[in-house]
């Protein structure tokens, strides 16, 4: 083996597709730090079920090689040079990849975590967070459930909020009337990351139906959108992580 001759680390990371064991989750990480990338690719290699597929250094990168690799979770910095975080989550919400996306960053701006959020990324991990909880949150997220820290939670429900409350209002209860149990079926797939077409094909309804639901979830917890329908998940503690 001439190791001297290799290519970019994240060649030498990305192991023989045909060989990687079924069950498998499939990291890309991307971070514009090589120390960053490293450490996270070598705290991964120590678990079985995790294998890191491929690396990205820039947010054009993370396109290219979400396509190329088809990952089933990507770690994505929000500061990259080209193209930053944000947008990538944006550029990857339109091509409707399957992939999960967990942002894993230093910044603490609870207003990039609401963006995040609403531009469909399934995490938030803090990059001062113990080690242990990463690989939680990207075995939970490859789970299809949407992961928050407690200090990520409280700073994206407080724009949502007035005090007690999630999505604002006058204080008073937010359920106008209390949801039936298919209702509250649907509010756990919402939180759970179930698009509109697979919550139906799930519960045997037509898309139609479920929208319905949605309709009238919306109207009695006075929400307006499926991130605050996720953020009452949280409140509710309806088949979320956040971890505390």
């Amino acid at each position: 083996m001439n190791e001297s001759v290799a290519p970019a680390a994240n060649t030498e990371l990305r192991p023989n597709l045909l060989e990687v064991r079924k069950g498998t989750i499939r990291v890309l990480i991307a971070d514009d730090h090589p120390i960053v990338r490293d450490g996270l690719a070598k705290l991964l290699t120590l678990e079985e079920d995790v294998v890191v597929v491929g690396e990205a250094s820039d947010g054009c990168e993370v396109l290219d090689k979400v396509q190329e690799l088809d990952p089933d979770v990507l770690l994505l910095d929000l500061r990259m040079p080209n193209l930053d975080g944000l947008s990538a989550l944006q550029a990857l919400q339109q091509t409707n990849k399957r992939t999960r996306v967990i942002i894993l960053t230093a910044s603490e701006d609870k207003n990039e975590f609401v963006q995040a959020m609403k531009l469909g990324c399934s995490g938030i991990v803090l990059k001062q967070t113990a080690p242990e909880l990463i690989v939680k949150s990207i075995r939970k997220v490859h789970g299809g459930e949407i992961w928050l820290d407690s200090h990520t939670t409280a700073a994206v429900m407080r724009q949502f909020a007035a005090p007690g409350e999630i999505g604002g209002g006058s204080g008073k209860s937010r359920e106008r009337s209390p949801l039936s149990q298919r209702e509250r079926e649907i509010v756990q797939l919402v939180a759970q990351g179930y698009k509109n077409k697979e919550m139906a094909e799930k519960m045997f309804i037509s898309e139609q139906t479920v929208k319905n639901h949605l309709h009238n979830i919306f109207d009695k917890l006075g929400v307006s959108d499926r991130l605050e329908l996720a953020l009452y998940a949280i409140h509710k503690g309806l088949h979320l992580s956040v971890e505390r």
